[in-house]
Protein backbone atom coordinates (compact mmCIF):
# COMPACT_ATOMS: atom_id res chain seq x y z
CA UNK A 1 0.00 0.00 0.00
CA UNK A 2 1.12 3.36 -0.74
CA UNK A 3 0.89 6.31 1.75
CA UNK A 4 -1.89 9.25 0.90
CA UNK A 5 0.01 12.40 0.62
CA UNK A 6 -3.27 14.33 3.06
CA UNK A 7 -2.11 11.22 5.92
CA UNK A 8 1.99 11.75 5.33
CA UNK A 9 4.46 14.41 3.25
CA UNK A 10 5.14 12.17 0.20
CA UNK A 11 8.77 12.41 -1.07
CA UNK A 12 9.12 14.11 -4.19
CA UNK A 13 11.27 13.18 -6.76
CA UNK A 14 13.18 14.95 -9.29
CA UNK A 15 11.23 12.91 -12.06
CA UNK A 16 7.88 12.36 -11.19
CA UNK A 17 7.49 8.73 -10.48
CA UNK A 18 3.76 8.69 -11.52
CA UNK A 19 2.46 10.56 -14.38
CA UNK A 20 -1.56 10.54 -15.35
CA UNK A 21 -2.40 11.85 -19.13
CA UNK A 22 -6.04 13.07 -20.11
CA UNK A 23 -5.42 12.24 -23.81
CA UNK A 24 -7.41 15.13 -25.62
CA UNK A 25 -8.09 16.26 -28.80
CA UNK A 26 -7.61 13.63 -30.77
CA UNK A 27 -10.76 14.29 -32.60
CA UNK A 28 -10.06 17.88 -33.63
CA UNK A 29 -6.68 17.29 -34.58
CA UNK A 30 -8.32 15.23 -37.54
CA UNK A 31 -11.12 17.93 -38.16
CA UNK A 32 -8.59 20.03 -38.77
CA UNK A 33 -6.98 17.71 -41.07
CA UNK A 34 -10.22 17.30 -43.31
CA UNK A 35 -10.48 13.54 -41.77
CA UNK A 36 -12.77 11.50 -40.09
CA UNK A 37 -12.42 11.37 -35.94
CA UNK A 38 -11.24 7.88 -36.01
CA UNK A 39 -8.15 9.18 -37.90
CA UNK A 40 -7.63 11.13 -34.93
CA UNK A 41 -7.75 7.93 -32.75
CA UNK A 42 -5.75 6.07 -34.69
CA UNK A 43 -3.01 8.36 -34.81
CA UNK A 44 -3.26 9.18 -31.01
CA UNK A 45 -2.59 5.15 -30.46
CA UNK A 46 0.60 5.85 -31.89
CA UNK A 47 1.67 8.84 -29.61
CA UNK A 48 1.00 6.69 -26.80
CA UNK A 49 3.43 3.88 -28.20
CA UNK A 50 5.95 7.07 -28.31
CA UNK A 51 5.24 8.55 -24.66
CA UNK A 52 5.72 5.03 -23.03
CA UNK A 53 8.82 4.34 -24.48
CA UNK A 54 9.67 8.06 -23.37
CA UNK A 55 8.71 7.03 -20.08
CA UNK A 56 10.68 4.19 -19.79
CA UNK A 57 13.63 5.77 -20.89
CA UNK A 58 13.29 8.93 -18.52
CA UNK A 59 12.66 6.54 -15.12
CA UNK A 60 8.79 7.29 -14.72
CA UNK A 61 7.49 4.15 -12.99
CA UNK A 62 4.06 4.30 -13.81
CA UNK A 63 1.94 5.99 -16.80
CA UNK A 64 -1.72 6.52 -16.00
CA UNK A 65 -3.87 7.06 -19.27
CA UNK A 66 -7.62 8.16 -19.43
CA UNK A 67 -8.75 6.37 -22.85
CA UNK A 68 -12.70 5.89 -22.21
CA UNK A 69 -14.38 7.94 -19.40
CA UNK A 70 -17.69 6.83 -17.92
CA UNK A 71 -19.28 9.84 -19.87
CA UNK A 72 -18.32 9.16 -23.22
CA UNK A 73 -20.86 6.48 -23.81
CA UNK A 74 -22.78 9.74 -24.99
CA UNK A 75 -20.45 10.08 -28.03
CA UNK A 76 -22.09 9.67 -31.08
CA UNK A 77 -22.39 5.66 -31.56
CA UNK A 78 -20.45 4.62 -34.51
CA UNK A 79 -17.74 6.95 -32.86
CA UNK A 80 -17.62 4.79 -29.56
CA UNK A 81 -17.85 1.30 -31.81
CA UNK A 82 -14.86 2.57 -33.68
CA UNK A 83 -12.96 3.14 -30.74
CA UNK A 84 -13.96 -0.34 -28.94
CA UNK A 85 -12.34 -1.54 -31.80
CA UNK A 86 -9.70 -0.08 -31.74
CA UNK A 87 -9.41 -0.95 -28.22
CA UNK A 88 -9.09 -4.33 -29.35
CA UNK A 89 -6.89 -4.08 -31.68
CA UNK A 90 -4.43 -2.20 -30.10
CA UNK A 91 -4.14 -4.97 -27.42
CA UNK A 92 -3.36 -7.35 -30.12
CA UNK A 93 -1.17 -5.30 -31.33
CA UNK A 94 0.89 -3.79 -28.34
CA UNK A 95 0.18 -6.67 -25.77
CA UNK A 96 3.34 -8.34 -26.94
CA UNK A 97 5.61 -5.43 -27.30
CA UNK A 98 4.97 -4.58 -23.73
CA UNK A 99 5.65 -7.32 -22.41
CA UNK A 100 8.92 -8.20 -24.18
CA UNK A 101 9.87 -4.55 -22.42
CA UNK A 102 9.15 -5.72 -18.78
CA UNK A 103 5.95 -3.27 -19.39
CA UNK A 104 3.16 -3.88 -16.46
CA UNK A 105 -0.53 -3.49 -18.38
CA UNK A 106 -3.59 -2.65 -16.36
CA UNK A 107 -6.99 -1.54 -17.30
CA UNK A 108 -9.35 -0.44 -14.59
CA UNK A 109 -12.95 0.72 -14.91
CA UNK A 110 -16.41 -0.88 -14.80
CA UNK A 111 -15.62 -3.48 -17.58
CA UNK A 112 -18.87 -4.39 -17.70
CA UNK A 113 -20.59 -2.97 -20.55
CA UNK A 114 -17.65 -4.46 -22.98
CA UNK A 115 -18.40 -7.20 -24.60
CA UNK A 116 -17.31 -10.56 -23.67
CA UNK A 117 -13.93 -10.85 -26.00
CA UNK A 118 -13.03 -7.34 -24.80
CA UNK A 119 -13.15 -8.23 -21.08
CA UNK A 120 -11.09 -11.60 -22.12
CA UNK A 121 -8.42 -10.19 -23.85
CA UNK A 122 -7.62 -7.23 -20.99
CA UNK A 123 -7.53 -10.42 -18.34
CA UNK A 124 -5.30 -11.94 -20.96
CA UNK A 125 -3.32 -8.81 -21.19
CA UNK A 126 -3.08 -8.12 -17.30
CA UNK A 127 -2.06 -11.55 -16.55
CA UNK A 128 0.55 -12.10 -19.20
CA UNK A 129 2.12 -8.80 -18.02
CA UNK A 130 1.58 -9.01 -14.07
CA UNK A 131 5.03 -9.77 -12.87
CA UNK A 132 6.58 -6.86 -14.92
CA UNK A 133 8.79 -4.59 -13.44
CA UNK A 134 9.69 -1.48 -16.06
CA UNK A 135 6.80 0.28 -16.39
CA UNK A 136 3.28 0.34 -15.07
CA UNK A 137 0.84 1.50 -17.92
CA UNK A 138 -2.66 1.95 -16.78
CA UNK A 139 -5.53 2.51 -18.92
CA UNK A 140 -8.77 4.41 -17.40
CA UNK A 141 -11.62 2.26 -19.14
CA UNK A 142 -15.40 3.55 -18.98
CA UNK A 143 -13.98 4.59 -15.64
CA UNK A 144 -14.76 7.78 -13.59
CA UNK A 145 -13.43 9.39 -10.35
CA UNK A 146 -16.91 9.60 -8.88
CA UNK A 147 -17.63 5.67 -10.10
CA UNK A 148 -14.09 4.96 -8.33
CA UNK A 149 -14.67 6.56 -5.20
CA UNK A 150 -18.55 4.91 -4.86
CA UNK A 151 -17.28 1.65 -5.59
CA UNK A 152 -14.59 1.76 -3.42
CA UNK A 153 -17.05 2.79 -0.56
CA UNK A 154 -19.38 -0.02 -1.76
CA UNK A 155 -16.46 -2.41 -0.81
CA UNK A 156 -14.77 -0.38 2.16
CA UNK A 157 -18.96 -0.87 3.75
CA UNK A 158 -19.18 -4.26 2.91
CA UNK A 159 -15.40 -5.55 4.32
CA UNK A 160 -16.77 -3.94 7.50
CA UNK A 161 -19.87 -5.02 8.78
CA UNK A 162 -21.55 -3.21 11.65
CA UNK A 163 -18.74 -0.31 11.31
CA UNK A 164 -20.14 3.01 11.13
CA UNK A 165 -17.28 5.46 11.34
CA UNK A 166 -14.91 5.10 8.60
CA UNK A 167 -10.88 6.33 7.37
CA UNK A 168 -9.28 7.26 4.85
CA UNK A 169 -6.92 4.31 5.12
CA UNK A 170 -9.90 1.83 5.29
CA UNK A 171 -10.98 3.10 1.77
CA UNK A 172 -7.87 3.24 0.47
CA UNK A 173 -7.16 -0.51 -1.14
CA UNK A 174 -10.63 -0.53 -2.47
CA UNK A 175 -10.09 2.12 -5.14
CA UNK A 176 -8.92 0.96 -8.65
CA UNK A 177 -5.78 2.37 -8.33
CA UNK A 178 -4.40 0.80 -4.98
CA UNK A 179 -1.44 -0.53 -6.70
CA UNK A 180 -0.35 2.60 -7.97
CA UNK A 181 1.38 5.73 -5.50
CA UNK A 182 -1.05 9.30 -6.48
CA UNK A 183 0.41 10.60 -9.54
CA UNK A 184 2.59 13.65 -8.93
CA UNK A 185 2.34 14.81 -12.63
CA UNK A 186 -0.93 15.40 -14.35
CA UNK A 187 -1.01 16.37 -18.04
CA UNK A 188 -4.00 17.04 -20.22
CA UNK A 189 -3.54 17.60 -23.87
CA UNK A 190 -5.83 19.58 -26.24
CA UNK A 191 -6.07 23.09 -24.50
CA UNK A 192 -9.06 21.96 -22.29
CA UNK A 193 -8.09 22.86 -18.36
CA UNK A 194 -10.42 20.84 -15.85
CA UNK A 195 -9.95 17.14 -14.79
CA UNK A 196 -12.98 15.94 -16.14
CA UNK A 197 -14.01 13.34 -13.70
CA UNK A 198 -10.83 11.70 -14.01
CA UNK A 199 -9.16 10.01 -10.67
CA UNK A 200 -10.64 12.78 -8.41
CA UNK A 201 -9.28 10.87 -4.88
CA UNK A 202 -5.88 10.48 -6.47
CA UNK A 203 -4.79 13.78 -7.82
CA UNK A 204 -5.17 15.67 -4.49
CA UNK A 205 -1.70 16.45 -4.68
CA UNK A 206 -0.74 16.23 -8.23
CA UNK A 207 1.28 19.45 -10.32
CA UNK A 208 -1.18 20.14 -13.17
CA UNK A 209 0.32 20.68 -16.36
CA UNK A 210 -2.33 22.19 -19.25
CA UNK A 211 -1.18 21.92 -23.07
CA UNK A 212 -2.61 23.29 -26.15
CA UNK A 213 -1.11 20.79 -28.02
CA UNK A 214 -3.90 17.86 -29.49
CA UNK A 215 -2.67 14.84 -28.34
CA UNK A 216 -1.72 12.59 -31.77
CA UNK A 217 1.10 15.63 -31.32
CA UNK A 218 2.16 15.22 -27.98
CA UNK A 219 5.68 14.07 -28.64
CA UNK A 220 8.61 12.98 -26.06
CA UNK A 221 9.80 16.47 -26.15
CA UNK A 222 6.56 17.92 -24.71
CA UNK A 223 6.55 15.41 -22.42
CA UNK A 224 9.95 16.88 -21.45
CA UNK A 225 8.29 20.33 -21.06
CA UNK A 226 5.85 19.29 -18.60
CA UNK A 227 8.14 17.45 -16.50
CA UNK A 228 10.10 20.46 -16.59
CA UNK A 229 7.43 22.38 -15.11
CA UNK A 230 6.86 20.01 -12.66
CA UNK A 231 10.70 20.34 -11.26
CA UNK A 232 9.88 24.07 -10.95
CA UNK A 233 7.09 23.87 -8.76
CA UNK A 234 7.57 24.00 -4.65
CA UNK A 235 5.36 20.91 -3.70
CA UNK A 236 4.75 21.56 0.00
CA UNK A 237 1.73 19.34 0.96
CA UNK A 238 0.28 21.98 3.55
CA UNK A 239 4.09 22.71 4.64
CA UNK A 240 5.69 26.15 4.39
CA UNK A 241 8.46 26.51 2.18
CA UNK A 242 10.79 27.08 4.72
CA UNK A 243 10.08 23.95 6.17
CA UNK A 244 10.34 22.26 2.40
CA UNK A 245 13.77 24.52 2.49
CA UNK A 246 14.82 22.84 5.40
CA UNK A 247 14.19 19.34 4.79
CA UNK A 248 16.39 19.61 1.34
CA UNK A 249 19.92 21.61 2.76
Amino acid sequence: MFKSSTSAVPETPAVPRHVAIIMDGNGRWATKRLLPRVAGHVKGVEAVRGIVEACVLRGVEYLTLFAFSSENWRRPADEVSLLMRLFVTALEREVSKMHANNIRLKVVGDLSRFDAKLQEMISNAERRTAGNTRLTVTVCANYGGRWDIMQATGKMVQANPGVTEFTEEMLAPHLAMAYAPEPDLFIRTGGEERISNFLLWQLAYAELHFTSTFWPDFTPAALDEAIASFQARERRFGQTSAQVAKKTN
